[in-house]
């Protein structure tokens, strides 16, 4: 397949020189092997180069769907190519569930693992902490199996931005289902919000704040499992009628709310599986600041409020715990996650993503791995303390650099490798 290639949001076109879509794993297989330089792309969510390549790229959507259940061990294995929007469904009927997901269930399980995306609530780790087992092809078009209860680096392996191998099928540790109830209360104080982080987002399983960061007030959506106790937090200051992320937008595109309770692929996304979403036309970016740190940021984005409002569709502010994946941004700690969804306007908003980073980069934040940033490649780096272990374990994997990237290299380039070869 040959011409232009762009993301979701048409904001990004890839520098591929070929685009293959193999309808078998073997066929994947020979593909691999048979190329100097290729990468896996997902379903094209990214707005950084994280699956760019000037090589050759190939899309897992061709393969054949796979989704098996195991009751025994409470997992699934699926293909990397299927979406959250359609492995959800299969398991709710079949009585299970996956512990969280990410606002848009649109995305293909590999990518999201690969880049570390998450849902929210204060005991749910990152989408990618679920992965008990994944299957790759290495370089040499080998099938690799990595297990989390044999192999002992396998923590390195799961958020990984496609430095490994190109990943065919994952396994994922699951629930029995269950039902949520969302509802939402407008107009909370932002002051409230920062002064009492631990009872809003404590107040049900999933919690997200909506708000533009000018006002001093937003929108802080609650997911209650109906099958646990909540706070009481929010009691009566629900909203009376549907709302959506963004005010002002028709709230028929949102997950049911007004405290109906529904299985839970059909509250915890903020849009439901069933509507399949057009190209966006926005910009993202977002950071993961300590949990402890947050009253902090919380401060800083207040006061640069009429900078980012112009420039901004919405900001959602959610927390994730802190889980062990080498290159997870929620690595070592607990974290609250601050969230970007800008103007399809490149030249006015980076500026404003540069002005957002200078305060909260000493915060120590760390930028997701597929949105914007503009802060140097090397000060991301720093922030993830087994940084050099993943350059390692790349090279064992991939020891001539056919997985490699312009974008991986920003980070992971060993310094005693010549550029001839990392390049």
């Amino acid at each position: 397949m040959t011409g232009t290639l762009s993301n979701w949001a048409n904001s990004l076109t890839y520098g591929a020189r070929r685009v293959h879509r193999p309808r078998t794993v073997d066929a994947l297989r020979a593909l691999v092997a048979g190329t100097d330089r290729i990468r896996a792309l997902g379903t094209r969510h990214s707005f950084s180069g994280v699956a760019d390549t000037t090589g050759d790229l190939v899309r897992l959507d061709g393969l054949p769907e796979s989704m098996e259940l195991d009751p025994q061990a409470g997992t699934v294995t699926v293909a990397a190519g299927t979406r959250y929007a359609e492995l959800a469904p299969y398991l709710h009927r079949a009585g299970w569930a996956l512990g969280n997901m990410a606002s848009l269930p649109h995305i293909s399980v590999a990518g999201s693992v690969a880049t570390g995306t998450h849902g929210s609530g204060d005991s749910q780790r990152c989408l990618a902490a679920a992965v008990s087992a994944l299957e790759l092809v290495g370089p040499q078009g080998d099938l690799v199996e990595l297990r989390r209860d044999t192999h002992p680096e396998f923590a390195g392996a799961v958020v990984a931005l496609g430095a490994l191998g190109v990943v065919t099928r994952l396994t994922l540790d699951l629930e029995p289902a269950y039902q949520v109830a969302q509802t939402v209360c407008p107009d909370v104080p932002l002051d409230e919000v920062a002064a009492d982080l631990d009872a809003v987002f404590g107040a049900a399983y999933s919690v997200s704040l909506f708000t533009d960061w000018r006002s001093g007030h937003g929108s802080v959506w609650l997911k209650r499992r109906t099958d646990r106790p909540d706070s009481g937090w929010g009691r009566g200051r629900g909203a009376a009628a549907p709302m959506h992320p963004v005010p002002g937008v028709d709230p028929g595109s949102s997950t049911e709310q007004l405290g109906v309770p529904g299985p839970w692929y059909q509250r915890l996304p903020h849009f439901p599986p069933e509507l399949t979403p057009g190209a966006g036309e926005e910009l993202q970016s977002e950071y993961f600041v300590p949990r402890s740190l947050a009253a902090a940021a919380f401060a800083a984005l207040r006061a640069l409020g009429d900078r980012i409002a112009p420039v901004l569709h919405i900001a959602e502010v959610r927390t994730v715990r802190g889980d062990d994946l080498w290159l997870s941004s929620a690595y070592g700690r607990d974290t609250v996650t601050f969230h970007f969804t800008w103007l399809k306007d490149l030249p006015a908003v980076r500026p404003v993503i540069a002005a957002v980073e200078e305060q909260l980069m000493p915060l120590g934040a760390r930028p997701h791995w597929a949105k914007l940033t503009e802060t140097p490649a090397e000060r991301i780096t720093a922030g993830y303390p087994r940084a050099a272990d993943f350059v390692r374990l790349a090279e064992q994997h991939d020891p001539d650099g056919k997985f490699r990237s312009a974008f991986t290299d920003q980070f992971f380039t060993n310094p005693q490798k010549t550029m001839g070869v990392m390049r």
